[in-house]
């Protein structure tokens, strides 16, 4: 159980793909490091650096982009404001070069090919997702700093894992367990999205946390769009060919669409109600996000970027054929998925490299659930229950990606996330919770016990599953 204050804007980060714990969580690390050089004053006087990658993150690193992750972090560039369409030539450049410039302020030698150490066999005890900073100093002193990236793009020292240094957020409604929230929206007679926006104030203004939500859903409007309007292959040697935009072209008389409110209108216009059709776009709406995702693309970890599609389809869902869209209603939505994702963060994990992918698809799977059965008008106990029923039905599902790649099977797994949530919301709201026999606790405690039950096979190591048997496991 993790005692910790959460923010919405925790869960739902805006990065780059393919992995929010392989990619965004080490390139926050990097940065951490940087940071804690300038604490030390140690910039200035660092000679040589080495980077050390354990257990999860040295065996599908490579696959999951985390040596890339790694570096760009190092020069200072920030995940949220990066030109993705630079990254090949960065990466190509430290490598020709053999070093790299330090926090953008300095040039350091550094040869990717042997300053970054993958090590398959070592898994340190604490997490699984492992680096480790080596530095030697003018002086000839070696210093090593250990990060774990713990799930979701959230990194942790494990000295700080027990003792935080920082001062705590004390919230008006500090919420552990679905239980908790319940009482308090109870209690004060009031929504889930508002005990969740009166929490937010502890952070910062309530007109930053709008503007910083909006920013959120613009992103993955524009990954949306994007992504069902970029033909092509993915990366990374698997030739997965990108099915957004074919699904889009054969759904649209007309393709591609010049901007997003016109294709909406569109796609509208073209469905009409129509269930199968509504299916093959909610598919095609997950599918973008996580193409997108694969091509080291920008997108919004919700809670993950292995599950970015989840959330942003079933969103999109409500606004093109429910009557979403209106700025209160997409905020809504995000609250209350925010606050159900850092429930299940408290009391089990987001980390596939702990849990399997429970721990990424299940997660979104029941925050989308739980979202859209508040926008429907669900009670706050129909609104827990679309969340149970969405994680009871992805207990014990494996992370087992081929070739170490955020593609085979994650990207489609993001459907079927997308359309779990839509019937358990659906279930829910045609339910008496009162005659529930599970209730969301029990199911994220459930998931817990499963998550570590489980296999290391199935947790993010491409050792087992699909990935072996499909025969294209990292090499």
């Amino acid at each position: 159980m993790h005692h910790e204050s959460i923010s919405v804007l925790d869960i739902f980060k805006i990065g780059v793909g393919p992995s929010s714990s392989h990619t965004l969580g080490p390139w926050r690390a990097a940065l951490a490091f940087l940071h804690w050089l300038d604490e030390q004053n140690h910039f200035d006087d660092l000679m040589r650096l080495q980077v050390h990658l354990f257990g999860s993150l040295a065996k599908t690193g490579h696959g999951h982009g985390t040596d890339i992750a790694v570096q760009l972090g190092l020069q200072g560039e920030d995940p949220v404001t990066f030109d993705t369409a630079r990254i090949e030539s960065t990466i190509q450049a430290i490598a020709f070069n053999q070093s790299l410039l330090l926090g953008g302020r300095r040039y350091l030698p550094f040869d990717p090919a042997t300053d970054l150490v993958f090590f398959k066999d070592i898994t340190l005890d604490y997490h699984p997702n492992a680096l480790t900073f080596v530095a030697e100093l003018a002086n000839g002193e070696t210093l090593a700093k250990t990060y774990y990236s713990i799930g979701g793009g959230f990194i942790q020292q494990h000295e700080q894992s027990h003792v935080s240094t920082l001062e705590p957020v004390i919230l008006r409604y500090p919420i552990e367990t679905a239980e908790e929230l319940v009482q308090y929206c109870l209690k004060n007679a009031c929504s889930i999205s508002e005990v969740v926006w009166e929490n937010e104030k502890a952070w910062r203004p309530s007109r930053e946390t709008g503007a910083a939500l909006w920013k959120i859903w613009e992103t993955m409007r524009d990954c949306i769009f994007r992504g069902c309007h970029s033909p092509g292959q993915l990366p990374g040697g698997l030739h997965v060919r990108r099915r957004a935009p074919d699904f889009n072209k054969k759904m649209l008389k007309s393709f591609p669409y010049a901007d997003y409110d016109s294709w909406i209108e569109a796609i509208r216009q073209s469905a009409q109600q129509d269930f199968q059709k509504i299916l093959v776009w909610v598919s095609c709406f997950a599918l973008s996000v996580n193409e997108e995702n694969a091509s080291f693309g920008r997108v919004v970890t919700a809670p993950t970027n292995g599950a970015a599609g989840v959330i942003p389809a079933v969103l999109h869902y409500y606004i093109t054929f429910l009557g979403g869209y209106e700025r209160n209603r997409i905020l809504r939505f995000l609250l209350v998925a925010g606050e159900l994702g850092s429930i299940f963060k408290k009391g089990s994990t987001i980390s596939a490299a702990m849990g399997g992918c429970q721990a990424e698809i299940g997660v979104s799977s029941a925050m989308a659930a739980g979202a859209l059965t508040d926008c429907l008008g669900g009670s706050i106990r129909q609104v827990l229950m679309a969340a149970e029923i969405a994680m009871e039905h992805h207990l014990g599902l494996t992370c087992d990606p081929v070739g170490g790649l955020v593609q085979i099977p994650c990207i489609e797994r993001n459907t079927m996330g997308a359309i779990k949530a839509i019937t358990a919301s659906q279930i829910a709201l045609q339910s008496n919770p009162e005659h529930a026999r599970v209730h969301l606790d029990a199911v994220i405690k459930t998931m817990w016990e499963t998550a570590q039950d489980m296999s290391h096979k199935y947790k993010e190591t491409s050792e087992g599953g699909l990935a072996v048997q499909v025969g294209l496991s990292e090499c």
